[in-house]
């Protein structure tokens, strides 16, 4: 999902400087009523090699009292850490009540850059990953507050950062060779990245990603995100029987993980090009479903957007050349009396393709981040917990050899808007529109929102969000089959290949 983050993120000086003096102000007093509350906290940097990971360090711990934290950088084990169990090193490093430790970088290291280089034995990686979350989850449940920052750059500006650093004898030591590895095999070390990010992003210690292209929205973020966290864990707190020193400012909206505002809204097909590509990609599709019934591969697709995105136009040219004793969609409406009564995932679950099968969702298990989050049908600690329970179950389906693909169907207000019109107009299409559909665009901001934390934290290797640029319906109809038949592909190619 990283590749997918809008890099080009950007903020104006004068905005820049409002933003640095207010959250400046607010970190000063937040670590003092964080000292008298005795809440320790953990404050993680990880991120691509030249993000700033130093800089960015130093620009958030001018706004604290020096006397109330420590900054660790945690390089290579020394011969003394190797020798203890690899925790260790950071278990002796954690933070007494009240104060603070920054880690530039930290026990992440193992299943990234030692994993990268092959110190990491990827048999080893499912026992890395459970240390970490069991570290993490020891430390919270006993009052730790853990911030982590993933602070990601593109390839030609990590490339370009390098070459800066060369360029002087004062900095050149800082560029390895290793870290021109890590740049030539960028997408190898992304992924590794994105395994890491979609292990251990948990509902008691989540990650953020820091756009760090630009420096001065990168700083912006990064102390508006810790601020919002510390105050957080205050509320919290004050809410347990302990008072505060005086009320905090309540979290900031400000900086929001950015996956919709990189969409491309322009992309667009021609009807001649897109009854080619329709046609040939329907054949296609055709010749893989037998295939997978074959080879009993199970296939999972999911449907998610905004009203009127064309979710159901693209189901049918989806399903318009397959057997229909091979795959089934299930139209996924509120739950009702039995489903309530049920675990939220139940009704998923049940009508989950036996092998060489498939089942298209219109609407997901996704409601329970989206509509039930913003609605309120749900607790706060629910939808947040969701995130996990959903990765879980989607791994588990993946581990069980299924193929699963998940759409964002991608629109603007104003197409919305006028596709809205079109169907009140249209005596066939009336139907398709209700009072709840122009009362759902009032909340579009949230729903905007909840979506982009959607996709950040549960786009996985094993089960990616494609966001699909809606605006021109030929063009979202070919690029959702295209994605089908390339996955389909894959993964018999995959399967045949195994010994």
């Amino acid at each position: 999902m990283l590749e997918k983050i809008d890099l080009s993120k950007k903020i104006d000086k004068e905005t820049y400087k409002k933003t640095e003096k207010e959250q400046s102000e607010k970190l000063g007093l937040l670590q003092r009523q964080l000292k008298d509350a005795g809440i320790p906290v953990m404050i993680v940097f990880e991120g691509m090699g030249a993000s700033g990971k130093g800089t960015q360090i130093n620009h958030l711990i001018q706004a604290l009292d020096p006397r109330g934290f420590d900054v660790y950088a945690n390089d290579k084990s020394t011969d003394e850490e190797r020798m203890r169990p690899f925790l260790w090193r950071f278990y002796t490093k954690l933070p007494a009540q009240g104060r603070i430790a920054v880690f530039d970088r930290s026990w992440y290291r193992q299943v990234t850059m030692e994993r990268f280089s092959g110190k990491l034995p990827d048999e080893d990686l499912p026992g890395a990953f459970h240390d970490i979350q069991s570290f993490e989850r020891q430390l919270t449940d006993d009052g730790m507050v853990i911030i982590k920052l993933f602070l990601y750059i593109s390839r030609e500006e990590q490339k370009k950062r390098f070459k800066k650093l060369e360029s002087s004898k004062e900095t050149s030591w800082r560029v390895t060779k290793d870290d021109w590895k890590r740049n030539m095999e960028y997408d190898r070390f992304l992924q590794i990245c994105e395994e890491m990010l979609q292990n251990t992003d948990m509902d008691y210690a989540p990650w953020t990603i820091i756009e760090a292209n630009e420096k001065e929205y990168a700083a912006a973020k990064i102390m508006s995100c810790v601020a919002d966290c510390l105050s957080d864990a205050l509320n919290k707190k004050s809410l347990n029987g302990v008072a505060k020193e005086k009320e905090v400012p309540v979290r900031s909206e400000s900086f929001k993980a950015g996956v919709l505002s990189g969409v491309d809204l322009t992309k667009s097909i021609s009807k001649e090009d897109y009854k080619k590509e329709i046609d040939r990609l329907q054949k296609k599709l055709e010749f893989l479903h037998s295939q997978i019934y074959r080879m009993r591969i199970p296939v999972v697709l999911g449907f998610e957007g905004w009203d009127a995105a064309g979710k159901g136009g693209a189901i049918k040219r989806l399903t318009s050349h397959l057997d229909p004793r091979g795959y089934k969609v299930y139209p996924t409406a509120a739950p009702n009396d039995l489903e309530r009564v049920h675990h939220y995932l139940w009704r998923f679950w049940i009508n989950m393709p036996k092998a060489g099968h498939i089942a298209i969702f219109d609407r997901t298990w996704y409601g329970r981040v989206l509509v039930e989050r913003v609605e309120g049908f749900c607790r706060e600690s629910q939808w947040k917990q969701a995130y996990q329970e959903i990765n879980e179950m989607e791994s588990h389906l993946a581990n069980a050899g299924a193929v699963i693909l998940k759409f964002w169907l991608h629109i603007d207000k104003v197409e919305q808007e006028k596709r809205f019109n079109e169907r009140q107009e249209d005596p066939l299409k009336q139907w398709k529109i209700t009072e709840e559909d122009w009362r759902n665009r009032e909340k579009w901001d949230q729903y905007e929102s909840a979506v982009n934390e959607m996709l950040v934290r549960t786009s996985t290797t094993y089960a990616p969000w494609v966001v699909v640029e809606g605006n021109c319906k030929y063009y979202a109809r070919v690029k959702i089959l295209k994605t089908v038949v390339e996955a389909l592909e894959n993964k018999i190619k995959e399967v045949n290949n195994r010994p």
